[in-house]
């Protein structure tokens, strides 16, 4: 049995580029698949509302967010490390640019396409994860323009490349790697003939299969309920934040011990309650309650999550 449990499912871009971080590590997980679209009554319990994926579980402590998910991976499993060139501030801040406008350039050129074959459950669900009407015209008369956004960011990876190095912070691979590997395998798996937008570009195509051969450690299927039993056994950890993480802003410090509410800022954001346990500059970890499983730590990352006195 496995420590970490991911709670996936396999076309989640997010979740590949936790996988291909697991693969760089060679570590060994269980993948616990969770539905697409909600419900989603197996994960919700675990994580007090927040309802996106991937969601990292080590007993009764939950990881939202691949942000910091791969964090955490990094603080747990130091060796093979994700920053091969040293300290990893840049490198964790390109999720800035991949998980956002990179990231938002896939999906548009993906879905331009294939939007209009996407079942009314798959639509409905993702418009009330981002509060926005799911509007295919839209994403068909925005192509010309987002498909040159696409090859443009896949344009800075190739440039990277350039000297002949082979991952992106020289001949090791790391979290930049995955975080610029993932929307271009996003789009490759789920739009193929989009592919000619940037596999032309110098170095990608080799980079590219380099990320892919690293894999994704050593999987194992593993089931809701296995998950929920995990939790239900454990207890969580005394000390949540990693050592070396920077300190958390005295206005965030002075809620330990209070009800507070945390959420996420961009889209999905289901409020998480419960008691503020523990704060860097990099995360927060909230203490619930739940009738069946006991106490339960969910950790969100500081950027792009909001926090606020219940």
């Amino acid at each position: 049995m496995t420590d970490l449990l991911l709670h996936q499912y396999d076309s989640s871009p997010f979740s590949e580029k936790v996988r291909v971080c697991l693969g760089i590590k060679g570590l060994a997980w269980g993948a616990v698949d969770q539905p697409v679209v909600m419900p989603k009554p197996e994960l919700l319990p675990l994580t007090g509302g927040y309802r996106k994926i991937p969601v990292l579980q080590v007993g009764a402590d939950i990881y939202c967010d691949s942000v910091l998910i791969v964090r955490e991976l990094e603080a747990r499993h130091p060796a093979p490390g994700l920053f091969p060139s040293g300290a990893g501030g840049l490198a964790s801040a390109l999720a800035e640019w991949t998980d956002r406008s990179f990231f938002q350039a896939a999906v548009a050129v993906i879905f331009a396409h294939v939007g209009e074959t996407i079942g009314q459950e798959f639509i409905k669900d993702r418009e009330a994860l981002s509060g926005a009407p799911f509007n295919v015209a839209a994403m068909k008369a925005a192509y010309p323009h987002m498909a040159t956004q696409l090859r443009a960011h896949a344009a800075l990876v190739s440039q990277q490349l350039a000297d002949g190095r082979a991952f992106l912070e020289g001949e090791r691979p790391g979290l930049a790697d995955a975080n610029a590997f993932y929307n271009l395998w996003f789009v490759r798996s789920f739009f193929p003939p989009a592919a000619p937008l940037f596999e032309d570009l110098p170095g990608l195509a080799d980079w590219y299969g380099r990320v892919v051969a690293l894999g994704h450690g050593q999987r194992r299927e593993a089931t809701r309920a296995e998950a929920l039993a995990a939790a239900r056994a454990a207890q969580p950890s005394a000390t949540p934040v990693p050592a070396g993480e920077p300190a958390a802003a005295p206005g965030d410090a002075a809620l330990i011990g209070h009800k507070v509410v945390v959420s996420a800022t961009d889209y999905g954001r289901d409020p998480i309650a419960g008691t503020l346990v523990a704060a860097s500059a990099l995360r927060l970890v909230v203490r619930r309650e739940d009738a069946d499983l006991g106490a339960i730590q969910v950790h969100v990352p500081r950027i792009g999550f909001a926090l606020a006195a219940a």
